[in-house]
């Protein structure tokens, strides 16, 4: 049975509209669905709408309330909620049929995401589509790209403690900083499924009293999330933070032992240590220009391997943490920290013993796992014999070292089968693995292996390694 979801309707003088709105809920193609509505102290016909809608639809219900703002209704009408899933939409506005259907779907099958929106169309006093730019969580801590209504789930609002009720002007964003800080990630459906009302006075221009208001209140309610993605404290001029925080920055004083403690597992340009459990990598120091680049422009490699280790949920060893260390704004030391995997054995151990132990049902087990990455759009681009892990009968796999990730919504097949080409393996396993990926996907057999094995000689060839096909 499906999961229940309770779309969430705060209401405040919207009777020109109510009505529009809530028929695009209930055009909704899923269900079970409820409709809670917060009468917000309407001074029009508002609450008679809702309650007549009430009488002609069991799953709707209203809740009159004292003026209290939108955050106030939308708290009020999540808590009498029963839904697994909550989605608000505002009384003006109005949501695809499908949207509700294609959201639970995404949600039900990671954990690892945390709200599920959609692409938005304009209209009223505009006609267009609202271009939002993509998520990310730098993004997320400067401006707002996440619309009002999107799917989450009533345990996380639980968690993070519900909407603001004080009067900080992007209670929306703020909201949705609160959820990110749960860990997570957003995902955009790519489709036009939400409908936002422009009026005539919709479109107003903050004071600049009311911007300084929202900085400040962002800075104290998530003086963490600024730090790790920002550097430091957002800043009116947005844009501009993380190079104001650059240029403020010190080095961070400490002691760094206990980082520097623990077995050290693997050491060469980086440095693996064994933490009763927990895995460290400690990056190599860059050099000076990297270390500029790193700090003001682009994410550490210890930050990427954090947020890629996020979305890859099942695929690799669960992420812990990441720490940088910078002097001056400049990235000198950097780790990320995961739990130890329960896979003992390497792809590099097949390569070096044609004799291992369930050798072809691991090969095939591989040759899932590398179909899967695909379809998920993953391209590892150093998908190699160190970085894939396996257990004894290959019923576990995992990767490692996720820095160089690329994430696809379309992966190219010629690009998927790119994957192979880092395994320095002999002709027949390669077979073995081209053979279950094209089986996994239903492609043609034969293409695959002979694209793989041809590709692999090629590149052997241009290495000057002719030995591994013997």
């Amino acid at each position: 049975m499906n999961p229940l979801v309770s779309v969430i309707v705060p209401i405040y003088n919207a009777a020109p509209f109510l009505k529009e709105t809530l028929d695009s809920i209930i055009a909704s193609t899923y269900r079970p669905i409820e409709i809670v509505m917060v009468d917000d102290g309407s001074q029009d016909n508002s609450l008679n709408i809702a309650q007549d809608y009430c009488t002609y639809h069991p799953d709707c219900v209203v809740i009159a309330q004292a003026n209290q703002g939108v955050s106030a209704a939308r708290n009020k009408a999540i808590q009498s909620a029963q839904g697994t899933y909550i989605l608000p939409v505002d009384a003006d506005d109005k949501i695809g049929d499908t949207f509700i259907q294609q959201a639970v779907e995404v949600m039900e099958k990671n954990d690892n995401i945390r709200v599920v929106g959609c692409r938005c169309w304009m209209f009223g006093a505009v006609n267009k589509e609202w271009e939002l730019p993509k998520f990310s969580h730098a993004l997320l801590a400067r401006k707002n790209m996440i619309p009002a209504t999107a799917l989450y789930r009533k345990a996380d609002w639980e968690r993070c403690g519900g909407y603001c009720e004080e009067e900080i002007y992007r209670e929306d964003w703020d909201f949705w900083l609160s959820m990110m800080e749960l860990g997570g990630t957003f995902y955009k459906l790519d489709e036009i499924l939400f409908y936002y009302r422009i009026s005539a006075n919709s479109r107003r221009s903050l004071a600049k009293g009311k911007k300084k208001r929202i900085v400040d209140a962002i800075n104290r309610r998530h003086p963490a999330y600024m730090q790790r993605y920002l550097g430091g404290p957002l800043h009116y001029h947005r844009s501009w933070s993380r190079i104001i925080n650059f240029f403020r920055s010190e080095r961070q004083q400490g002691n760094y032992s206990d980082w520097e403690k623990g077995e050290i597992i693997y050491a060469k340009r980086n440095i693996l240590r064994n933490h009763n459990g927990l895995i460290s990598k400690q990056f190599a120091t860059p050099s000076l220009w990297r270390g500029i680049i790193y700090g003001l422009f682009c994410k550490s490699k210890a930050q990427r391997s954090y947020e890629y280790a996020q979305c890859l949920v099942g695929f690799t060893p669960p992420p812990i943490a990441y720490r940088e260390v910078r002097y001056c704004g400049i990235l000198r030391d950097s780790w990320y920290v995961c739990h130890k995997s329960e896979c003992r054995y390497t792809f590099n151990d097949l390569i070096h013993n044609k004799s291992f132990p369930n050798r072809e049902r691991i090969l095939q087990s591989i040759g899932l796992f590398t179909a899967e990455l695909y379809k998920h759009g993953v391209f590892h681009q150093d998908y190699s014999g160190g970085n894939i892990l396996f257990n004894e009968n290959g019923s576990k796999i995992e990767i490692i070292d996720l820095n160089r990730i690329k994430f696809y919504r379309h992966m190219p097949l010629k690009k998927g089968l790119q994957l192979f080409e880092r395994l320095n393996i002999d002709k027949e396993a390669l077979s073995i693995l081209g053979a279950t990926f094209a089986q996994v996907l239903s492609i043609d057999e034969e293409f695959v292996i002979n694209y793989i094995v041809t590709h692999r000689w090629k590149k052997h060839i241009k290495q000057g390694i002719t030995n591994l096909y013997e």
